[in-house]
């Protein structure tokens, strides 16, 4: 994987920066007219001027059938990897790559649970690596349907796996430890949230973890952001769970907590979940919001569906002059999840699967405002 990651700042190593000088007898560049002397030290590398992140939305492990039936192996484990072939170029090409893990995971070997209250298996962390995340984000609406040990389960697979997480948490003392990632030597902070957590209670005395936002309040996100930043983010994601499911159209304070999260100077950009299909994007003062990214990976009960459009957004951000990252290139890869007999892929689009996407991605005029709907 391409991007590193840690609960606190991880500090940058810079190669050049040594206190050893080079050897005198080093010969020199033919690039250069002359070699430096001793005394001299090497020049410092120039700050990375560009990355592209990419982001998906919910990964819902429906079980009975065929995509769990599709991934069983035979003895016992399940391994998704084909699940996601069709999309891992897209998701590897990226600096950085961010999921959303709807879903507590069980123990290996289960037992598992489908809708309403999930539990699902731990292999589909793997997949999700092997395919090219890097971070993911875990508040969600499910978050505690295994209760506080599921979740505990859930960060402790996805730290085995080289996922960072961010938006449940195992302590007080982690709640407030900003979660960043390097892409590109870029120092990225994630930050999460969610509506709630289908009427069950937060843990008593812990009520630290989960973040939850009274949408359109989204307070906590804004001080998490601004924690990422005092430990040292150049770029803040926020990715946030709510409002309506199977609904196109953002929810009024759905798109008040967009606007709020945008005009603070700590957050850079705003992945939204939840509604299990595709909703629009929209450029807010020159900031992007993918207000509802469809599912990344579901089966659900009935077939034929918008359920089964997702999207994978892309964005490149570039360094201005002023020194601060903004996004340069906004994308959109629409995908089809496709539900055959024994088996879920996910896939390019195909014409009507793209048209309908499209249509959607640009209900709040993000294809004028710069969006590009890309083949891939």
């Amino acid at each position: 994987m391409r991007a590193r990651w840690a609960w606190v700042l991880v500090p940058v190593l810079l190669a050049a920066c040594g206190s050893e000088q080079p050897a005198a007898s080093a010969p020199s560049s033919s690039a250069r007219s002359a070699s430096p002397s001793s005394s001299e030290a090497p020049p410092t590398p120039e700050p990375p001027d560009e990355f592209t992140l990419v982001a998906t939305g919910d990964v819902l492990v429906h079980q009975g059938r065929a995509l769990t039936t599709g991934a069983a192996t035979g003895d016992g484990g399940y391994d998704f990897t084909d699940v996601f072939a069709g999309i891992a170029p897209t998701i590897e090409a990226a600096d950085l790559a961010i999921c959303h893990l709807e879903t507590p995971v069980a123990p290996v070997g289960g037992p598992y649970r489908g809708y309403p209250s999930f539990v699902v298996q731990p292999e589909i962390v793997d997949a999700l690596a092997r395919a090219g995340y890097d971070a993911c984000a875990t508040a969600a609406h499910h978050s505690l349907d295994d209760g506080f040990d599921g979740r505990l389960r859930n960060l402790d697979t996805l730290q085995a796996a080289g996922i960072a997480a961010t938006g449940t948490h195992r302590t007080a003392a982690e709640a407030q430890q900003p979660t960043i990632v390097e892409a590109a030597g870029v120092k990225v902070g994630h930050v999460a949230a969610t509506f709630g957590t289908n009427g069950v209670p937060l843990p008593a005395g812990r009520v630290w973890s989960v973040d939850v936002a009274a949408v359109p309040d989204v307070d906590g996100m804004l001080a998490a952001a601004r924690r990422a930043r005092q430990a040292g983010a150049e770029v803040v994601v926020a990715s946030l769970h709510c409002c309506v499911e199977y609904q196109h159209d953002p929810t009024d304070a759905q798109v008040e907590a967009a606007h709020r999260l945008l005009a603070s100077p700590g957050v850079d950009l705003v992945l939204g979940h939840h509604a299990h299909v595709v909703q629009p994007f929209e450029r807010i003062h020159g900031e992007w919001v993918a207000y509802g990214l469809g599912n990344s990976l579901a089966e659900h009960s009935t077939r034929g569906y918008d359920t089964e459009d997702s999207v994978i957004a892309r964005f490149t951000f570039t360094r201005g002059h002023d020194g601060r990252f903004t996004v340069t290139t906004a994308e959109a890869v629409p995908v089809r999840i496709d539900l055959g007999a024994d088996a879920v892929r996910l896939l390019p689009a195909d014409p009507e699967t793209f048209d309908r996407v499209t249509d959607v991605l640009d209900r709040r005029g993000a294809v004028a405002a710069g969006l590009d709907v890309a083949a891939g």
